[in-house]
């Protein structure tokens, strides 16, 4: 690819992804219109809903629409999607609606905008492009809430506003897309296997199951970190910005620089390292009250742990299925990461009004602990399935 073309793809990838980090100021557009956290996570549960819906569609589709178009699709529906929480005034089931929408966008993009990098940089190429693409990526996840946040209190923006912006940078987004998949044909075509549902049973009897277990705990710990966290630090001083801030330049940071000494480890062992380094981000949270130090901490440890045991562990989702289940447990990896991501915060919000912070941390914890004993579990079955092949 020639450098315009693929910075069209890598910016577009960075205000789309800017559109999914807007859902982390959930919490307090909820709260500037009388509702909660609860209500925060029905929205986020309609997004869930919306997320398969988008990945089927590009299976469906991808083949007569092309994969760089389905991902300016997507991106536009994630724009309308974040656009529409401006315009609905008061709490009531209608934000399911916008939340349907988002999801719709955000699951189709995730599989799309990738597959069409895939489709046009050869096997020597595409890791290095990857690479860039999620580094891209990430930097508008956390990139975004981080300077919504600083609008909001430094400038004194509304919410409504920053949703409308974030809504309007999507629309370009899409825009760029468009422009990206019209000077860059690709030359070849990837195909969606369709059946992915299908192919549950066949994941399920391989060591793949565990990652996309995985995969699906580790995203509650990072939704439930990044769309309560206004609420987790409210009383203690600390500032949300601060985290999202910490987090996102943490992602990219570690991603250029520890990336190879990550992928010159043996995986089993960088998934265990990296896990850990996530659950004491977790544990790091539980003392913020007592000094804001451990709030930078927190985002230090997540952006790290989280951050690079990401594609570590999503390649060894498609490493541990058969070939001809490749596609499939790549699809099911990408279904689960959403379970964890729009649908933890339908219960963490529960469990936040209703209980209080400690219990959602200790929650969030939870699931950290599980994800990390899962590696444990993987790698010794691997070593049993290796044993009884010698």
């Amino acid at each position: 690819m020639r450098p315009f073309t693929a910075l069209l793809l890598l910016v577009g990838t960075l205000l789309t992804a800017g559109g999914y980090g807007a859902t982390f100021l959930f919490s307090m557009r909820f709260r500037s219109i009388g509702g909660n956290d609860f209500d925060t996570g029905i929205a986020l549960g309609g997004a869930m809903v919306g997320t398969f819906a988008g990945v089927s569609l590009v299976g469906l589709f991808a083949r007569y629409v092309g994969t760089a178009r389905m991902s300016a699709l997507a991106a536009l529906c994630v724009g309308i999607g974040i656009t529409g929480f401006a315009f609905v005034e008061r709490v009531s089931p209608l934000y399911v609606i916008p939340g349907f929408i988002l999801g719709l966008g955000w699951g189709a993009f995730y599989l799309a905008a990738p597959m069409s990098l895939a489709e046009r940089t050869g096997d020597e190429e595409r890791g290095r492009w990857f690479l860039r693409y999620g580094t891209f990526q990430m930097t508008g996840i956390g990139g975004c809430p981080a300077l919504a946040a600083f609008a909001i209190r430094y400038f004194h923006w509304s919410v409504n506003s920053v949703l409308c912006v974030v809504g309007g940078l999507c629309v370009i987004a899409s825009l760029m897309l468009e422009t990206f998949g019209r000077l860059a044909p690709h030359p070849r075509f990837l195909p969606v296997q369709q059946r992915w549902l299908g192919n549950i049973g066949a994941i399920a009897r391989t060591l793949a199951v565990y990652p996309i277990v995985m995969i699906a705990l580790g995203a509650c710990v990072f939704s439930g970190l990044m769309t309560f966290q206004m609420s987790l630090v409210q009383g203690t001083g600390a500032q949300a910005s601060s985290f999202f801030s910490l987090y996102a330049i943490t992602v990219v940071a570690t991603r250029w620089l520890l990336s190879r000494l990550v992928t010159a480890m043996r995986p089993e062992m960088a998934t265990k390292v990296l896990l850990v380094v996530m659950v004491l981000g977790i544990v790091a949270m539980f003392a913020v009250p007592y000094h804001v130090f451990f709030q930078l901490a927190a985002a230090l440890l997540l952006g790290a742990g989280y951050g690079l045991v990401y594609p570590v562990i999503q390649t060894q989702a498609v490493n541990d299925s058969e070939a001809a289940h490749h596609q499939a447990a790549l699809t099911w990896f990408v279904a689960s990461y959403f379970v964890g991501a729009f649908g933890f915060p339908s219960v963490g919000g529960w469990v936040l009004v209703h209980i209080g912070k400690g219990a959602l941390l200790t929650l969030i914890a939870a699931c950290g602990v599980a994800a990390l004993m899962l590696a444990f579990v993987r790698d010794r079955r691997r070593m049993e399935a290796m044993s009884a092949k010698v």
